[in-house]
């Protein structure tokens, strides 16, 4: 997203490196990072860290926000959301086919036009990229790992746990309707969980998803 604000911390850099670490040693085949977790959670800051660690390795990596494939405009999504009630709220908000036809272009090396929403004005904008050269696809958003990738991370700090990253960031009001969509939010994202391969934790320690079950 055009003008997102990203707030850098030790904690992303740690995490970050523990998620490199797993994909070490970096390869020619093209590979698909999904990163999601809660509002504030701070997974466009640990996408955008993952995705510097990686060019630092060699390789040509490409972020993709999720917030950019609403199905509504910006400008038009709460009004929406209180229109049609919270629970309208999760997956059916994203066009999931334009995201799959993206990540899908990734795999093939091709070109792709991806919506990209400018927070200044509100609007979404159209951008062209050339997946040619890029070797790793970081898909970053509430519900990313809901998509076909190579690893899956989910951020596991929970909305009442980012209330102050949230009121720093400031992209919507926290009223009381915010934080019923932020309940939904949080119930949904926790039905996805089982699709997991690494899990970060509130303090920012990265697990295999598979032993936190145990």
């Amino acid at each position: 997203m055009l003008e997102d604000m990203l707030i850098i911390k030790n904690k992303h850099h740690q995490a970050a490196e523990q998620i490199l670490q797993r994909l070490l040693p970096l390869n020619s085949q093209r590979t698909v990072i999904a990163i999601s977790g809660e509002s504030g959670a701070g997974k466009s800051e640990l996408a955008y860290v993952l995705g510097r660690k990686i060019r630092q390795n060699g390789k040509l990596v490409k972020i993709i926000h999720s917030d950019n494939y609403y199905n509504i405009a910006p400008r038009e999504k709460i009004d929406w959301r209180k229109k049609h009630g919270v629970d309208k709220v999760g997956l059916n908000e994203y066009n999931w086919a334009l995201i799959e036809q993206n990540i899908h272009a990734f795999r093939l090396g091709a070109k792709a036009k991806m919506p990209c929403v400018d927070l200044l004005t509100d609007l979404t904008d159209e951008l062209t990229t050339d997946f040619k050269s890029i070797k790793y696809l970081i898909f970053e958003g509430l519900y990313a790992v809901n998509i076909e990738a190579d690893l899956r991370v989910i951020i596991t700090l929970t909305y009442h746990e980012t209330k102050k990253a949230r009121h720093v960031r400031g992209k919507e009001p926290q009223n009381e309707f915010r934080l019923q969509v932020l309940k939904q939010e949080h119930k949904v994202l926790q039905s996805l969980r089982p699709k997991a391969d690494l899990l970060v934790t509130k303090n920012y320690k990265v697990i295999d998803a598979d032993k936190s079950k145990k």
